[in-house]
């Protein structure tokens, strides 16, 4: 069983935005594509997110019910479903299967992330609400599939800054606390008997620590202590509940899987390593009681198997459906009936479920079947070098019917992605393939600081925002007029989140480069956007200041890395958008930018979506924020008809 937020902790991610993508249409195509409605990328899927019951009778996902995505279920063999639950304000977050008889799932108010967590019966009876508390963001730590009435969720109710553990009974309501957090635990581990076992903290603001307990009465101890920047990251026990199955960088630049001695803080052995790429996860079967696979991503998702039953079901499933990618989205729990989605970069692929015992593969959905595949646009990996020799990988995606050779003086819209501690990768992104559509080459990069590829790489990104990190989207845009792709005078940048960010800076740092600019819930003033960050970041306050830069002892060089007060240096045009509930990119940070743009003179349009948060959910919200971007991009590389 997947869990919805599983709480482990990892070193601070800021603005985990929507990655997004824009530019238009120029330059004389081999073969124009077929021009796609804007609302077949952007509408609600038909149905996705499949989950299976644990006794394997049910199958359950989200489709729109007016306009919002809302949970269904459906018993295996029939035809008709039955919708569990009738939001209509806002689409749930997420959900699972606790039991074979309740449907848990999140939902906030607004785009505000302070999500509650519901309760509804499978027969769409007894709906509840269990965190009904205002302000407060419920988590969910362990979903305990052993125990069929339980689950482990955190709240952040008594102290805004710290969630603390609390085991809820399904079936009474009742809450347990289970600890109470003294403000440095950022997150709380439990076995397999779901026992509360292992805490992750922070010591002095940028060291962190390992504690742990052989039993819930024991004292906690403090097992293994390093800075952030070195990290053994436990994903759960062994069988025995002895020692944990996680993975580190200690001593190394590569995440591995290794085996690690919990009670005495010491790595035992290496159980996989990639010498180019971080392990991204490790999983297991809980039936077999065995490490099934580790997974890293390339430049697209690779897994190394650890048993030969995994491997084998991974073979037998790519006989049928090799032509995609494919995963194994959910399964029941005696694991003999899975629920595999496809996807490639064309295509959001399909559901299927396959049942071990019969062999049998039956297709269930397409999640889109109103987009053609093969009206779309495919997605290049590319690498290109840095001005001081880093190796920056990226992807880029041609308007159909062009290919690497044949890319000529292409009007190109630039994309860097949000976090700025994540990393874009190869699939289907519905506003790629739009703008693909639209006659753009799109042109994502994994700039210094994006996570996969080592410690190293991750580490040259501190305190280089607006500065090294930005001239790596700089250098990927020069790449491409050098290589002749991108006509220089057409060529736009636009992004969330820190891609936000990153495109007010490239206006800010290259106003010769950049035709137009579209900044997407980005920060503008480094000073205001620290003061308010959500409250449950603030105990990683000083690992910020060391990732990004400290307000007092870094304050000019902050400064010079605040686009709101460099705006005299833009010339190109701006288009903002922002939600007005955005928790972790603060309203005021679009405002104040938009402010010091009209005082210059300088021309910005801005969207405000009252009812949104970090990036525009809501259906209609998505239609809005697109057909403004399509216009204004249109308007400003000014596109050439063919």
């Amino acid at each position: 069983m997947k869990k919805i937020n599983l709480v482990i902790f990892a070193s601070l991610v800021i603005g985990m935005a929507l990655l997004l993508g824009s530019c238009n249409n120029a330059g004389k195509a081999p073969m124009k594509a077929k021009l796609i409605p804007l609302e077949d990328f952007f509408k609600n899927p038909e149905k996705t997110r499949y989950q299976i019951s644990p006794n394997g009778n049910y199958y359950s996902y989200l489709a729109p019910y007016e306009n919002r995505m809302n949970v269904f279920v459906q018993e295996r063999g029939k035809d008709e479903a039955i919708r569990l639950t009738s939001e209509t304000d806002r689409d749930i977050a997420g959900y699972f299967w606790p039991n074979d008889d309740q449907i848990l799932y999140l939902k906030d108010n607004g785009g505000d992330e302070n999500y509650k967590l519901y309760s509804v019966n499978i027969d769409g009876s007894n709906l509840i609400c269990f965190t009904d508390f205002d302000d407060v963001r419920t988590q969910i730590i362990d979903d305990l599939p052993d125990i069929p009435n339980e689950v482990i969720i955190g709240l952040n109710k008594r102290n805004p800054q710290v969630f603390d553990p609390y085991r809820l009974n399904l079936e009474t309501g009742e809450m347990v606390m289970l600890a109470e957090n003294p403000g440095n635990i950022q997150g709380w581990m439990f076995d397999h008997d779901g026992k509360l076992r292992v805490a992750f903290a922070i010591v002095d603001g940028i060291n962190t620590s390992i504690l742990y307990r052989e039993t819930e009465q024991d004292e906690w101890k403090d097992v293994l202590t390093t800075s952030f920047k070195d990290e053994m990251s436990p994903q759960f026990f062994t069988f025995d509940n002895k020692n944990v199955i996680g993975t580190s960088n200690l001593g190394r630049d590569k995440s591995a899987v290794v085996e690690f001695d919990i009670a005495n803080g010491k790595e035992l052995n290496v159980l996989y390593e990639n010498p180019e790429y971080d392990i991204e996860g490790v999983s297991y079967s809980r039936e077999r009681k065995v490490i099934t696979a580790a997974s890293y991503t390339s430049w697209k998702r690779e897994r190394h198997f650890f048993d030969d039953e995994s491997k084998q079901l991974f073979e037998r499933l790519n006989r049928d459906l090799g032509d995609y990618e494919l995963g194994i989205s959910a399964y029941n729990k005696d694991e003999t009936v899975f629920i595999v989605r496809t996807y490639s970069d064309r295509s959001l692929g399909a559901y299927y479920i396959y049942d071990k015992n019969t062999d049998e593969l039956n297709k269930i959905v397409e999640v889109s079947p109103w987009i053609d595949e093969n009206e779309m646009a495919g997605v290049t990996p590319v690498t290109y070098q840095s001005r001081d020799g880093f190796t920056i990988h990226g992807y880029l995606t041609l308007p159909k019917g062009y290919t690497m050779e044949t890319a000529k003086n292409l009007p190109v819209v630039v994309n860097p992605h949000g976090g700025p501690w994540a990393r874009d990768g190869w699939g289907f992104n519905p506003e790629i393939q739009f703008l693909a559509n639209r006659g753009y080459a799109v042109f994502q990069m994994n700039f210094r600081g994006s996570t996969g590829y080592g410690k190293k790489f991750w580490e040259s990104s501190f305190k280089k925002w607006g500065r090294e990190m930005q001239d790596d989207i700089t250098d990927g845009t020069n790449w491409l007029i050098e290589k002749g792709i991108a006509d220089p005078e057409k060529i736009a940048i636009y992004g969330g989140s820190y891609g936000g960010y990153a495109t007010l800076m490239g206006l800010v740092k290259e106003p010769e480069l950049y035709a137009a600019g579209v900044d997407y819930v980005g920060v503008s003033n480094m000073f205001t956007f620290m003061q308010t960050i959500p409250p449950y970041w603030k105990p990683l306050l000083d690992m910020m200041y060391e990732m990004v830069g400290d307000p007092k002892e870094d304050s000019l060089m902050l400064r010079e890395v605040s686009p709101v007060y460099q705006v005299d240096k833009i010339k190109a045009p701006l288009f903002i958008a922002q939600g007005a509930n955005d928790p972790r990119v603060n309203k005021d940070e679009s405002d104040q930018m938009v402010e010091a743009m009209k005082a210059r003179g300088i021309e910005v349009e801005y969207m405000v979506k009252d009812n949104e948060g970090h990036g525009f959910h809501n259906e209609e919200n998505r239609f809005d924020f697109y057909r403004a971007m399509e216009g204004f991009l249109a308007n400003h590389l000014k596109k050439e008809e063919v």
